[in-house]
């Protein structure tokens, strides 16, 4: 099995209980933190055409609530998503795992996780 990617912040409570879940079934992951190294609009753009870029923008979190309701009205297609996310990393949905550049999760679901990693 090949290794996988976990991209993430690491103080996010749902990407603190998906990597407790890879520790603890002994998944190999390697952890890609855009909140430091930042995420490119090649990437956010391969994931869109994967899951959707509606998929990708967390419009649950407090980030997207702090948007002005001007600037939430904007988000409408996937480039001002992408540029959106770019500026905001935090405002991606998280923990999104890939394995050979193929989106195999979203968020943490233990169910989806022991379908795609076992």
């Amino acid at each position: 099995m090949s290794a996988i990617k976990v991209y993430a912040i690491p103080n996010c409570n749902t990407v603190k209980k998906a990597l407790d879940w890879l520790k603890a079934n002994k998944v190999g992951y390697e952890f890609n933190d855009y909140k430091k190294l930042g995420v490119t609009a090649g990437t956010l753009t391969k994931w869109s055409k994967q899951v959707g870029w509606e998929a990708l923008l967390n419009k649950k979190g407090a980030t997207w609530r702090q948007l002005s309701p001007e600037l939430q009205s904007k988000i409408t297609n996937q480039k001002a998503a992408i540029a959106l996310m770019i500026e905001k990393t935090s405002i991606i949905k998280r923990p999104l795992i890939e394995r050979n550049d193929k989106v195999i999760a979203l968020g943490f679901d233990e169910a989806e996780y022991k379908k795609a990693l076992k």
